[in-house]
């Protein structure tokens, strides 16, 4: 995906009109809605938590865009123990951290562009990286390993001048990545993508182009 962007950037840079350049600071919640039933008997009936990062993004003609960037998850739990999907969880006492890095490139388009309120759509891929680190009788365990994730997204982004403020949705995957301790095989559940919803501060510049 990432040689797709700037494949992207060659094609359209050399004709575009206008070419918009962006910087943007991301928060918001990551919910493993692809592995529910496991997070959720790991993380103590949660599956969702903060995450963050940030994004550049450039737009061609003011419409069609590719954006590159990564985002932070990590949620502390423990280790349980399940017999069936159906069962009892037993807490362990064993703690477990997850962490989940995804490295993202995005093609979209932009609606209205025109306007101050600017919808979008975009879909893209990239790799994730996932670490897994837990603690049994004061010995710690590391599964680290990088996965192939995807996602599709929507947004409103409001405002025409440097300064700009968005609203995202957006449900990634990143299947064959979960192990959680050996709960992920009890449920047959593997992916921890899932839906994310995130709010951005972004900074733009928009270059005219003869």
């Amino acid at each position: 995906m990432a040689v797709g962007a700037a494949v992207l950037l060659c094609a359209f840079g050399p004709s575009a009109e206008a070419t918009d350049f962006a910087l943007a600071v991301e928060g918001g919640v990551h919910s493993l809605s692809g592995s529910p039933n496991s997070a959720k008997a790991v993380f103590d009936g949660s599956k969702s938590g903060p995450t963050f990062g940030g994004s550049v993004r450039v737009v061609f003609k003011r419409a069609i865009f590719v954006a590159a960037g990564a985002r932070t998850f990590s949620k502390a739990g423990e280790r349980v123990y399940v017999t069936d999907p159906g069962g009892k969880v037993f807490p362990l006492g064993h703690p477990l951290e997850l962490r989940i890095v995804p490295v993202m490139a995005t093609a979209g388009y932009r609606f209205r562009a025109s306007r101050a309120f600017v919808p979008y759509l975009g879909v893209g891929g990239g790799l994730a990286s996932v670490k897994e680190e837990s603690t049994v009788g004061g010995v710690s365990e590391t599964d680290s390993q990088s996965k192939a994730a995807a996602h599709v997204l929507g947004g409103l982004e409001y405002g025409k001048g440097t300064l700009r403020f968005a609203a995202e949705v957006s449900w990634s995957t990143i299947p064959n990545a979960i192990g959680l301790g050996g709960v992920s095989k009890v449920y047959g559940e593997d992916d921890l993508g899932g839906l994310s919803a995130i709010a951005k501060v972004v900074v733009s510049t928009t270059s005219k182009r003869r």
